[in-house]
């Protein structure tokens, strides 16, 4: 007796997903969902974008874009709370008015419980290292710190966990560094 595996569900099937208040993914074919952010999550990735806007506006090398759709295969598609695309990333990836793959960074702001945290540490940093994004940024607002993984062959690995009093750089920004504990209210 032979059990058949479970359909993967497609982009396609993606796009036809209720729009009901949760924001759905796509992660290895299987459906994600998550409820819409709290207040502390968007204070959070509100003060993240506009320090990195307020960089790129004095040094034009890309983009800072909050929640886009990011389209990695027909199986992995996923809203990330923001990324940063240089000039000729975003330049190489944008078909059809989506972003095809090929992020530089990635910036996933945890919302409370232990499923949240676990999607986006482990799930979700598995489908950025297959895909190649070079640079990804898990925060906590409960903890006040920042994760920083960096890409080093095809996996992104803990580089640095950083508390309130320290500095967030990017090797992807030059120039860039912001006080970790800013981002928080």
């Amino acid at each position: 007796m032979s059990s058949s595996p479970e359909p993967f569900l497609t982009v396609e099937d993606l796009d036809l997903m209720p729009d009901d208040g949760n924001r759905y993914e796509l992660l290895g074919g299987e459906i994600q969902a998550s409820k819409t952010p709290g207040l502390i999550h968007q204070t959070t990735s509100g003060e993240i974008y506009y320090s990195i806007k307020s960089f790129l506006k004095l040094n034009p090398i890309g983009v800072v874009l909050a929640t886009p759709g990011i389209i990695f295969s027909n199986i992995d598609a996923v809203i990330p709370d923001l990324v940063f695309m240089t000039t000729e990333t975003l330049g190489a990836s944008v078909r059809d008015d989506r972003i095809h793959g090929n992020l530089d960074l990635a910036i996933e702001i945890l919302s409370p419980g232990a499923d949240n945290a676990r999607r986006d540490r482990v799930a979700k940093r598995y489908v950025y290292s297959k895909f190649g994004v070079k640079e990804y940024w898990v925060v906590d607002p409960a903890a006040r710190q920042i994760e920083v993984y960096r890409l080093q062959e095809n996996t992104l690995v803990l580089e640095a966990t950083l508390g309130e009093e320290q500095q967030i750089t990017s090797m992807l920004m030059p120039g860039y560094n912001a006080r970790v504990g800013d981002f928080f209210v």
